[in-house]
């Protein structure tokens, strides 16, 4: 039964009318008033004017209302979205978040999206470009759409920009943007930093439920500053317009937004929601705790007016895909749909296309090993003046990334809520480290002080981003490593290590053992070979007798041989080199002069030692100056100063170079050098 309210007053511009509504379940409007009403009011609509004249039936005044000119209709929810909506735990309370279009223009905010130009930019103005007929029908339908909606008006400005569409991705259709390359071209770029993907999942740890809210055309929610308005003017066969919301391909356009959701969830950042760009996660430890999670979120994109599109969200989900990824309470995987594309790439044909399909599975380079190691027969591909032929180790190369990411690992994430266990080793052929949560235990066996002492800052350095500001524990073997903290004589380098330990608050456990079976493994990798060879036969063998095996294995003890030094190998290279050879046998005054060779007959080249072209023999070098125990992955100046002392050979720098740039480490440790957003970004 529906229930009526008796003489209820009702002030319209200040004079009251009496009316007896019936009550209705609608939410957004508060009074409906018919025809009925408007006739026992003598109501007089003047169209022309868009005007009501109303008469008081209670003083009897004659008020004269003005209608404001709406240009579309009010946006409300899809009935049919509406009625899943009401399905939704906690979402069912909030309809309003997700409405069908935008209400027109964004309302008044804080923050308002700004271009800064260089000092001296003078205004840019390009001719429109060429459309097909039917791209035309298609400019002018979504022109006359936008002017509508408020987005866009007619502008005068200097500026003009050429339009132009871009493939709606996954949706068909087409996206009308702008090409704003000479307005980005003069544009103070916003170096406000967009979230690295691994920094994201990191706040993941314990998760169980998950819910994703992706916001509609989001860049249309946010007001350009009135006064850079006119630059945002864009060309077209139907005349010059301009933005009054933030457009796409706007050089600042991402790094803005991004500084408008961080402000807006700023106080549930890292503790139950991410937020890149327009798309916004909610993780929970459990349903409980997801409820209030979600109920929180929601209510501040009703309180800032931000708009969501239901077609793309989720909610209470065990597993949700998020960014090209999937999210579970195990960790983190490959998502198998956006994978598809990189397992069905045709074999490139081109620079161009080698670069589009490394682009692809780099996005996936943390689940593949050696990802830089695997790719380069097709990364040399892309150097300059280089010729394009397709090798067999370019296809094996290609035929293993995608092999690689069908079976990509899920990695576990690590639970800040917990203490850290790192886990060092350190050998004569370099440093070992592992963090582990949950308690798993592992011993070693170490050398010297100040080796372990490296592995413990290299270990620092590595997982900086987990455990500065949490506690964690140092186990190790070596027993004077305990009271580092405490020793009062330090020599330098231990000084210096010391002052970056300070910043950590870290335990060092001493714990008696014979294997530390992961961090021994990566300490004593078998490409690492020392530069001086430590037993000798002789030593070795008596140890060998001194221990008690089964003789298959004594068998294998004694054929162990112990490699040559790298000066040792230098010097047998230089001897089976034939350019070195005739170097040596022929060699002119000029050479004379940078060229020594010594009563062995080795090669120098103003005193240092010169390193032939073995290939294997060099990477030995480069792997012992960065990944030895007292290296420690230096950047590629250093390590080229290191090695000059010693070594020469032809294109040293830049062999250095290069091998610096394709270390794993250092690609995953050392910081990135953030640049502009591009103007083809999309929300």
């Amino acid at each position: 039964m529906n229930l009526i309210v008796k003489r209820l007053l009702l002030s319209i511009g200040g004079e009251d009318f009496v009316i007896s509504p019936v009550v209705l379940p609608h939410q957004g409007i508060d009074v409906i008033l018919g025809m009925n009403w408007m006739n026992e009011n003598h109501a007089v609509l003047d169209i022309g004017s868009r005007t009501v004249q109303l008469k008081s039936n209670v003083s009897g005044k004659i008020l004269k209302i003005h209608i404001p000119n709406q240009k579309h209709i009010e946006p409300t929810v899809n009935a049919t979205e509406l009625q899943e909506i009401k399905k939704i735990h906690v979402v069912c309370e909030f309809p309003d978040v997700f409405l069908e279009e935008l209400p027109g223009l964004p309302p008044d905010r804080n923050v308002e999206f700004s271009i800064e130009l260089v000092p001296g930019t003078a205004p840019v103005s390009k001719r429109p470009y060429r459309m097909a007929p039917d791209e035309l029908k298609e400019l002018k339908m979504q022109l006359q759409e936008q002017l509508d909606k408020g987005f866009i008006c007619p502008s005068s400005s200097p500026w003009g920009c050429p339009a132009l569409f871009v493939e709606k991705k996954g949706q068909g259709g087409k996206r009308l943007c702008v090409d704003y390359r000479p307005l980005n071209a003069v544009t103070v770029k916003n170096k406000y930093p967009l979230s690295h993907i691994d920094i994201l999942f990191d706040q993941l740890a314990g998760a169980r439920v998950f819910s994703k809210i992706d916001l509609r055309s989001g860049y249309y929610q946010i007001k350009i500053r009135e006064e850079d308005i006119p630059k945002t003017a864009f060309s077209t066969r139907y005349g010059l317009y301009e933005y009054l919301v933030m457009s796409f391909g706007l050089t600042n356009a991402p790094a803005f937004f991004m500084y408008m959701m961080n402000s807006v969830f700023m106080n549930e950042l890292d503790k139950f929601v991410v937020v890149f760009i327009d798309d916004i996660l909610i993780y929970s430890k459990n349903e409980e705790e997801h409820k209030e999670h979600l109920w929180i979120v929601l209510t501040r994109l009703k309180e800032h007016k931000l708009y969501a599109k239901f077609s793309k969200c989720a909610f209470w989900l065990k597993e949700v895909s998020f960014l090209g990824h999937i999210l579970s309470e195990k960790g983190v995987a490959v998502d198998p749909s956006k994978v598809e594309s990189v397992l069905n790439w045709k074999q490139p044909e081109s620079v161009t296309e080698i670069r589009s399909f490394l682009g692809l599975a780099g996005y996936y380079r943390r689940f593949i090993k050696d990802f830089s190691k695997t790719a380069k027969p097709m990364t040399s591909l892309t150097k300059k003046n280089t010729k394009y032929t397709w090798s067999p180790n370019c296809e094996e190369a290609f035929q293993s990334l995608k092999r690689s990411l069908t079976t990509a690992p899920v990695l576990a994430q690590p639970d800040v809520m917990k203490p850290f266990d790192v886990y060092c080793d350190a050998s004569g052929n370099g440093l070992g480290c592992v963090l582990m949560q949950e308690g798993r235990k592992h011993e070693a066996n170490y050398p010297t002080h100040d080796l372990e002492l490296a592995a413990v800052v290299h270990a620092l350095k590595i997982w900086r981003h987990y455990l500065l500001g949490n506690t964690c524990h140092i186990y190790t073997d070596h027993k004077s490593l305990k009271y580092i903290l405490t020793q009062p004589e330090l020599n330098m380098r231990q000084r210096r290590w010391l002052e970056l330990i300070k910043d950590y608050d870290l335990e060092i456990h001493y714990h008696l053992g014979k294997a530390n079976v992961v961090a021994d493994a990566l300490s004593r990798r078998a490409h690492c070979n020392v530069i001086e060879a430590r037993p000798t036969v002789r030593v070795l063998c008596c140890e060998i007798d001194e221990i008690e095996l089964p003789t298959e294995q004594l068998a294998e003890l004694y054929n162990l041989i112990i490699e040559p030094t790298i000066k040792e190998q230098i010097i047998t290279a230089q001897k089976q080199d034939k350019g070195m050879a005739f170097i040596r046998e022929g060699m002119d005054e000029k050479k004379r002069a940078c060229f020594t060779l010594d009563d062995q007959g080795v090669l120098w080249f103003r005193n240092r030692l010169v390193v032939p072209k073995d290939m294997e023999l060099r990477k030995t070098i480069l792997d012992e100056a960065h990944m030895s125990m007292f290296t420690m992955h230096p950047g590629s100046n250093k390590m080229y100063q290191d090695l000059k002392q010693k070594f020469w050979w032809t294109r040293m720098k830049r062999e250095i170079a290069k091998y610096v740039s394709e270390c794993d480490v250092c690609q995953r440790i050392k910081a990135d050098h953030l640049k502009a957003c591009g103007y083809a970004s999309t929300a």
